[in-house]
Protein backbone atom coordinates (compact mmCIF):
# COMPACT_ATOMS: atom_id res chain seq x y z
CA UNK A 1 0.00 0.00 0.00
CA UNK A 2 1.26 3.51 -0.77
CA UNK A 3 0.02 7.07 -0.46
CA UNK A 4 -0.56 7.26 -4.23
CA UNK A 5 -3.58 4.94 -4.45
CA UNK A 6 -7.19 5.59 -3.54
CA UNK A 7 -7.18 3.96 -0.14
CA UNK A 8 -8.27 6.14 2.75
CA UNK A 9 -5.29 8.01 4.13
CA UNK A 10 -5.13 8.30 7.92
CA UNK A 11 -2.93 11.01 9.41
CA UNK A 12 -3.27 10.76 13.17
CA UNK A 13 -0.69 13.29 14.37
CA UNK A 14 -0.78 16.96 13.36
CA UNK A 15 -0.39 20.41 14.89
CA UNK A 16 -1.96 23.84 14.46
CA UNK A 17 -1.23 27.38 15.63
CA UNK A 18 -2.97 26.44 18.89
CA UNK A 19 0.40 24.94 19.88
CA UNK A 20 3.56 25.07 17.75
CA UNK A 21 2.15 24.58 14.25
CA UNK A 22 2.07 27.40 11.71
CA UNK A 23 -1.36 26.81 10.15
CA UNK A 24 -4.63 27.80 11.79
CA UNK A 25 -7.14 24.99 12.44
CA UNK A 26 -9.12 26.17 9.41
CA UNK A 27 -6.05 26.17 7.18
CA UNK A 28 -4.99 22.74 8.39
CA UNK A 29 -8.26 20.98 7.56
CA UNK A 30 -8.29 22.50 4.08
CA UNK A 31 -4.71 21.39 3.50
CA UNK A 32 -5.62 17.90 4.70
CA UNK A 33 -8.34 17.69 2.04
CA UNK A 34 -5.91 18.99 -0.60
CA UNK A 35 -3.52 16.18 0.36
CA UNK A 36 -6.37 13.62 0.09
CA UNK A 37 -6.48 12.81 3.79
CA UNK A 38 -9.63 10.89 4.71
CA UNK A 39 -9.17 10.89 8.50
CA UNK A 40 -7.17 13.55 10.33
CA UNK A 41 -6.34 13.79 14.04
CA UNK A 42 -5.39 17.21 15.41
CA UNK A 43 -3.03 16.52 18.31
CA UNK A 44 -1.68 19.82 19.57
CA UNK A 45 0.73 19.87 22.50
CA UNK A 46 -1.23 19.78 25.78
CA UNK A 47 -4.23 21.66 24.35
CA UNK A 48 -7.44 20.91 22.45
CA UNK A 49 -8.18 24.55 21.64
CA UNK A 50 -8.03 23.98 17.86
CA UNK A 51 -10.72 21.30 17.75
CA UNK A 52 -13.89 23.48 17.84
CA UNK A 53 -12.62 25.78 15.07
CA UNK A 54 -11.59 22.82 12.92
CA UNK A 55 -14.98 21.16 13.40
CA UNK A 56 -16.79 24.37 12.51
CA UNK A 57 -14.76 24.87 9.33
CA UNK A 58 -15.31 21.28 8.18
CA UNK A 59 -19.07 21.80 8.59
CA UNK A 60 -19.08 25.30 7.05
CA UNK A 61 -17.11 24.28 3.96
CA UNK A 62 -18.67 20.83 3.65
CA UNK A 63 -15.26 19.16 3.68
CA UNK A 64 -15.06 15.41 3.08
CA UNK A 65 -12.88 14.84 6.14
CA UNK A 66 -13.30 12.83 9.31
CA UNK A 67 -11.81 14.71 12.26
CA UNK A 68 -10.42 12.75 15.20
CA UNK A 69 -10.24 14.75 18.44
CA UNK A 70 -6.77 14.42 19.86
CA UNK A 71 -4.01 15.82 22.04
CA UNK A 72 -0.27 15.20 22.46
CA UNK A 73 0.61 15.04 26.16
CA UNK A 74 4.16 15.67 27.38
CA UNK A 75 5.40 13.25 30.03
CA UNK A 76 8.67 12.37 31.76
CA UNK A 77 10.02 8.82 32.03
CA UNK A 78 13.51 7.98 33.30
CA UNK A 79 14.59 11.61 32.70
CA UNK A 80 13.42 11.47 29.08
CA UNK A 81 10.60 13.60 27.69
CA UNK A 82 8.11 11.16 26.16
CA UNK A 83 4.98 12.19 24.26
CA UNK A 84 1.68 10.32 24.52
CA UNK A 85 -1.04 11.00 21.96
CA UNK A 86 -4.68 10.69 22.98
CA UNK A 87 -7.07 9.88 20.12
CA UNK A 88 -10.87 10.15 20.14
CA UNK A 89 -10.91 11.98 23.45
CA UNK A 90 -13.85 13.93 24.86
CA UNK A 91 -12.42 17.45 24.86
CA UNK A 92 -15.17 18.66 27.21
CA UNK A 93 -14.47 16.03 29.87
CA UNK A 94 -13.79 17.84 33.16
CA UNK A 95 -10.84 15.63 34.11
CA UNK A 96 -9.14 16.28 30.78
CA UNK A 97 -9.82 20.03 30.93
CA UNK A 98 -8.36 20.33 34.44
CA UNK A 99 -5.38 18.18 33.50
CA UNK A 100 -4.56 20.29 30.43
CA UNK A 101 -4.83 23.48 32.48
CA UNK A 102 -2.17 22.09 34.82
CA UNK A 103 0.01 21.09 31.85
CA UNK A 104 -0.40 24.61 30.43
CA UNK A 105 0.90 26.12 33.65
CA UNK A 106 3.88 23.73 33.65
CA UNK A 107 4.61 24.75 30.05
CA UNK A 108 4.48 28.46 30.91
CA UNK A 109 6.76 27.99 33.91
CA UNK A 110 9.29 26.11 31.78
CA UNK A 111 9.14 28.68 28.99
CA UNK A 112 9.92 31.51 31.39
CA UNK A 113 12.94 29.61 32.70
CA UNK A 114 14.15 29.01 29.13
CA UNK A 115 13.84 32.74 28.42
CA UNK A 116 15.78 33.55 31.60
CA UNK A 117 18.60 31.21 30.60
CA UNK A 118 18.79 32.71 27.11
CA UNK A 119 18.79 36.22 28.62
CA UNK A 120 21.78 35.28 30.81
CA UNK A 121 23.49 33.97 27.65
CA UNK A 122 23.18 37.48 26.14
CA UNK A 123 20.16 36.68 23.95
CA UNK A 124 17.64 39.32 25.04
CA UNK A 125 13.93 39.44 24.21
CA UNK A 126 13.42 35.68 23.92
CA UNK A 127 10.24 35.63 26.02
CA UNK A 128 8.64 38.48 24.10
CA UNK A 129 9.75 37.00 20.77
CA UNK A 130 8.40 33.56 21.58
CA UNK A 131 5.10 35.05 22.79
CA UNK A 132 4.77 37.01 19.55
CA UNK A 133 5.27 33.85 17.50
CA UNK A 134 2.88 31.86 19.71
CA UNK A 135 0.08 34.36 18.95
CA UNK A 136 -1.77 33.65 22.17
CA UNK A 137 -1.06 29.91 22.31
CA UNK A 138 1.14 28.28 24.94
CA UNK A 139 4.80 29.11 24.36
CA UNK A 140 6.80 26.02 23.38
CA UNK A 141 10.43 25.29 22.62
CA UNK A 142 9.42 25.44 18.96
CA UNK A 143 8.55 29.12 19.36
CA UNK A 144 11.92 29.81 20.98
CA UNK A 145 13.60 27.95 18.12
CA UNK A 146 11.84 30.08 15.51
CA UNK A 147 12.80 33.23 17.42
CA UNK A 148 16.46 32.18 17.51
CA UNK A 149 16.43 31.48 13.76
CA UNK A 150 14.97 34.97 13.27
CA UNK A 151 17.82 36.37 15.35
CA UNK A 152 20.39 34.65 13.15
CA UNK A 153 21.60 32.34 15.93
CA UNK A 154 21.22 29.31 13.66
CA UNK A 155 20.18 28.60 10.09
CA UNK A 156 17.28 26.26 10.84
CA UNK A 157 15.19 24.76 13.62
CA UNK A 158 17.26 21.59 13.92
CA UNK A 159 20.43 23.63 14.41
CA UNK A 160 18.76 25.73 17.11
CA UNK A 161 17.86 22.68 19.15
CA UNK A 162 21.38 21.25 18.83
CA UNK A 163 23.02 24.52 19.84
CA UNK A 164 20.63 25.99 22.39
CA UNK A 165 17.67 23.85 23.46
CA UNK A 166 18.87 20.24 23.71
CA UNK A 167 19.86 18.63 27.00
CA UNK A 168 22.98 20.31 28.40
CA UNK A 169 22.77 23.36 26.15
CA UNK A 170 22.33 27.04 27.09
CA UNK A 171 18.54 27.20 26.94
CA UNK A 172 17.73 23.72 28.15
CA UNK A 173 15.39 23.44 31.12
CA UNK A 174 14.51 19.95 32.41
CA UNK A 175 10.80 19.27 31.91
CA UNK A 176 8.49 18.84 34.89
CA UNK A 177 5.70 17.03 33.11
CA UNK A 178 3.33 14.36 34.38
CA UNK A 179 4.09 10.63 34.29
CA UNK A 180 3.18 8.25 31.47
CA UNK A 181 0.68 6.57 33.80
CA UNK A 182 -1.05 9.90 34.52
CA UNK A 183 -1.29 10.72 30.81
CA UNK A 184 -2.80 7.33 29.97
CA UNK A 185 -5.23 7.61 32.87
CA UNK A 186 -6.60 10.99 31.79
CA UNK A 187 -6.86 9.84 28.17
CA UNK A 188 -8.88 6.83 29.28
CA UNK A 189 -11.06 8.94 31.60
CA UNK A 190 -11.98 11.08 28.60
CA UNK A 191 -12.86 8.02 26.51
CA UNK A 192 -9.75 8.06 24.35
CA UNK A 193 -7.04 5.70 23.12
CA UNK A 194 -3.45 6.18 24.35
CA UNK A 195 -0.74 6.07 21.65
CA UNK A 196 3.05 6.25 22.07
CA UNK A 197 4.18 9.10 19.81
CA UNK A 198 7.21 8.75 17.48
CA UNK A 199 9.08 6.08 19.50
CA UNK A 200 12.06 6.25 17.17
CA UNK A 201 12.85 9.85 18.07
CA UNK A 202 13.78 9.53 21.72
CA UNK A 203 17.44 8.69 21.12
CA UNK A 204 17.07 5.45 23.09
CA UNK A 205 19.01 2.25 22.54
CA UNK A 206 16.98 -0.78 21.47
CA UNK A 207 17.17 -2.08 25.04
CA UNK A 208 15.79 1.14 26.54
CA UNK A 209 13.15 1.57 23.84
CA UNK A 210 11.82 -1.89 24.62
CA UNK A 211 11.77 -0.97 28.32
CA UNK A 212 9.78 2.15 27.47
CA UNK A 213 7.26 0.24 25.34
CA UNK A 214 6.90 -2.48 27.98
CA UNK A 215 6.22 0.16 30.62
CA UNK A 216 3.73 1.93 28.33
CA UNK A 217 1.84 -1.30 27.56
CA UNK A 218 1.82 -2.38 31.21
CA UNK A 219 0.40 1.04 32.16
CA UNK A 220 -2.56 0.57 29.81
CA UNK A 221 -1.27 2.11 26.58
CA UNK A 222 -2.97 0.64 23.54
CA UNK A 223 -1.04 1.71 20.45
CA UNK A 224 2.26 3.10 19.13
CA UNK A 225 3.14 5.15 16.09
CA UNK A 226 4.82 2.90 13.54
CA UNK A 227 4.73 4.98 10.35
CA UNK A 228 5.90 8.57 9.83
CA UNK A 229 6.95 10.71 6.85
CA UNK A 230 10.62 10.62 7.73
CA UNK A 231 12.19 7.50 9.22
CA UNK A 232 15.57 5.86 9.28
CA UNK A 233 15.97 2.83 6.98
CA UNK A 234 14.20 -0.22 8.41
CA UNK A 235 12.79 1.76 11.36
CA UNK A 236 9.19 1.20 10.27
CA UNK A 237 9.65 -2.57 10.03
CA UNK A 238 11.40 -2.67 13.41
CA UNK A 239 8.67 -0.64 15.10
CA UNK A 240 6.08 -3.01 13.64
CA UNK A 241 7.98 -5.89 15.26
CA UNK A 242 7.84 -4.06 18.61
CA UNK A 243 4.12 -3.37 18.20
CA UNK A 244 3.49 -7.10 17.80
CA UNK A 245 5.89 -7.97 20.63
CA UNK A 246 4.13 -5.70 23.14
CA UNK A 247 0.58 -6.30 21.93
CA UNK A 248 0.06 -2.74 20.67
CA UNK A 249 -2.02 -1.47 17.79
CA UNK A 250 -0.20 0.56 15.14
CA UNK A 251 -0.74 4.24 14.39
CA UNK A 252 0.62 6.54 11.71
CA UNK A 253 1.05 10.28 11.52
CA UNK A 254 3.08 12.98 9.84
CA UNK A 255 3.59 15.08 12.99
CA UNK A 256 2.88 17.96 10.62
CA UNK A 257 3.76 21.44 11.89
CA UNK A 258 4.17 23.49 8.72
CA UNK A 259 4.48 22.99 4.96
CA UNK A 260 8.02 21.91 4.12
CA UNK A 261 9.70 19.66 1.53
CA UNK A 262 10.27 16.66 3.78
CA UNK A 263 7.20 16.47 6.08
CA UNK A 264 3.72 16.74 4.62
CA UNK A 265 0.25 15.63 5.64
CA UNK A 266 -0.33 12.03 4.60
CA UNK A 267 3.06 11.53 2.97
CA UNK A 268 4.44 7.96 3.06
CA UNK A 269 1.90 6.93 5.68
CA UNK A 270 1.31 3.18 5.39
CA UNK A 271 1.62 0.29 7.82
CA UNK A 272 3.73 -2.85 7.29
CA UNK A 273 1.98 -6.19 7.13
CA UNK A 274 1.22 -7.96 10.37
CA UNK A 275 0.01 -5.02 12.48
CA UNK A 276 -3.51 -3.66 13.00
CA UNK A 277 -4.30 0.03 12.58
CA UNK A 278 -5.45 1.82 15.72
CA UNK A 279 -8.50 3.08 13.81
CA UNK A 280 -9.90 -0.48 13.90
CA UNK A 281 -10.52 0.18 17.60
CA UNK A 282 -13.18 2.80 16.90
CA UNK A 283 -14.43 2.10 13.39
CA UNK A 284 -17.21 -0.33 12.58
CA UNK A 285 -16.82 -2.97 9.83
CA UNK A 286 -17.56 -1.32 6.51
CA UNK A 287 -17.91 -1.91 2.80
CA UNK A 288 -14.40 -2.11 1.36
CA UNK A 289 -15.33 -0.10 -1.75
CA UNK A 290 -17.32 2.73 -0.25
CA UNK A 291 -17.19 4.67 2.98
CA UNK A 292 -18.89 7.79 4.25
CA UNK A 293 -16.82 10.28 6.20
Amino acid sequence: MSDTNYAIIYDLHSHTSASDGLLSPEELVHRAVEMRIGTLAITDHDTTDAIPAARAEIARAGLNLQLITGVEISTVWENHEIHIVGLNIDIEHLTMREFLQAQSQRRTDRARLIADRLEKAHIPGAWEGAQRLAQGANVTRGHFARFLVEQGKASNMADVFKKYLARGKTGYVPPQWCTIEQAIEVIHHSGGTAVMAHPGRYDLSAKWLKRLLAHFAKSGGEAMEVAQCQQAPNERAQLAVYARQFGLLASQGSDFHQPCPWIELGRKLWLPAGVDGVWLKWEQPQNTTEREV
